[in-house]
């Protein structure tokens, strides 16, 4: 059994702006419904979600924008995370999005936790790219750095060109 909703905003691996899509119940009155993200698809409904569309649309726009110049911010930010190793440059534990969430805090970005992809927790000593989701449309690339607890820190070489 599902419902049919017309959703008010973009949603994750469901649908954009305007699509009717087809739900479990539980997902809908539970979820979408209260959160503001959808509402049931009614001729009413259809009817008013039409005068509402333009200024729906215009808010996700910002929303777009916002998340573009965020990820300008990240894109130009390098995240240095000093942490300690043991023998043969082994971390102890390891660097998780929590890390680099409070990494990208003190350089005045506030990402949520949940919107930093990593495939893995970081092991190793080196230079890595984070992927990190700020929108539906807008990904934001961040270079990451993992050195030894107090060792100075150094700008990243420059690459040779092959």
């Amino acid at each position: 059994m599902t419902m049919k909703l017309i959703l008010r905003a973009d949603v994750d691996a469901l649908g954009r702006l305007g699509d009717i899509v087809a739900v479990k119940p539980g997902f809908g009155r539970n979820y979408l419904i209260p959160q503001g993200l959808a509402m049931v698809a009614t001729e009413a409904n259809l009817k008013q979600f039409e005068l509402e569309r333009k200024k729906l649309a215009v808010q996700a726009d910002g929303l777009r924008a916002e998340a573009t110049s965020l990820a300008e911010k990240i894109a130009a930010a390098i995240v240095v995370i000093p942490v300690r190793v043991g023998e043969g440059d082994k971390l102890y534990g390891s660097v998780t999005a929590q890390n680099v969430a409070d990494a990208l805090a003190e350089q005045g970005i506030d990402i949520d936790r949940r919107k930093i992809e990593m495939p893995d927790a970081i092991r190793a000593l080196g230079d890595f790219e984070v992927d990190i989701r700020l929108h539906p449309d807008v990904h934001g690339e961040l270079k990451l750095r993992v050195i030894k607890h107090g060792q100075p820190e150094q700008q990243p070489e420059p690459q040779p060109e092959a």
